[in-house]
């Protein structure tokens, strides 16, 4: 079972995203938190396995809550569930540590296998989002990445796509060992520590 925090500082809205995840089967909320600074206890005190997180919110907002839970407690991924898609709160979310970015206007499928991806090491981000994140990469082009081999740029866009590792080195017909091997490169020429970063700064720098 993949066990949920819901984090959002409005009863009704936190509410149906409850009933949504209790929809399925493989899915378990096992707490509720309706500000930022409750979602930091709520996670010390319940373990969940993801937080489902909201962006604006009294006391401490998501991007703030993001990142305290994340040095407390590293193990626990967090995907942020907004209807805010401004640039400044995108970015914000994602260097703050969250592994996913997603609408409330998504579908609700859409949804749901957003928090099975993120759980399960993916980077989840929504379409619309992904296209605003390129959108400023290609209007602030001055800047020139480092140089990532022709690999390491299929990795990369694998990740990007949502690709673990095992599903990588079936669809590049290489060992998993190797994946591994060229994204620890990445990180090292990126100057990141993980996979959700890479892809971010990749796209910052026009390399995807």
């Amino acid at each position: 079972m993949i066990r949920v925090l819901v984090v959002d500082d409005h009863p009704i809205v936190r509410g149906g995203i409850v009933s949504l995840l209790d929809t399925a089967d493989d899915i378990e909320v096992v707490g509720e938190a309706a500000d930022g600074e409750d979602a930091v206890r709520r996670v010390l005190e319940l373990a969940p396995d993801l937080v489902l997180m909201d962006l604006r919110m009294p006391k401490l907002d998501g991007a703030g809550a993001t990142a305290r839970i994340l040095e407390a407690s590293p193990q626990t991924k967090v995907l942020i569930l907004t209807t805010y898609e401004t640039d400044d709160h995108i970015l914000g979310a994602i260097e703050a540590g969250a592994s996913g970015y997603l609408l409330k206007a998504a579908p609700q499928d859409e949804i749901l296998e957003g928090v099975r991806s993120v759980v399960a090491g993916e980077t989840v981000l929504a379409p619309s989002i992904a296209a605003k994140l390129v959108s400023r990469v290609r209007s602030a082009a001055a800047s020139v990445g480092p140089a990532l081999s022709p690999r390491e740029l299929e990795v990369l866009r694998l990740v990007a796509d949502g690709r673990s590792n095992p599903e990588i080195a079936r669809d590049l017909f290489i060992g998993e060992a190797t994946v591994k091997t060229h994204l620890l490169h990445v990180f090292e020429k990126l100057d990141v520590s993980d996979r959700t970063r890479a892809v971010t700064r990749a796209m910052e720098l026009g390399l995807l």
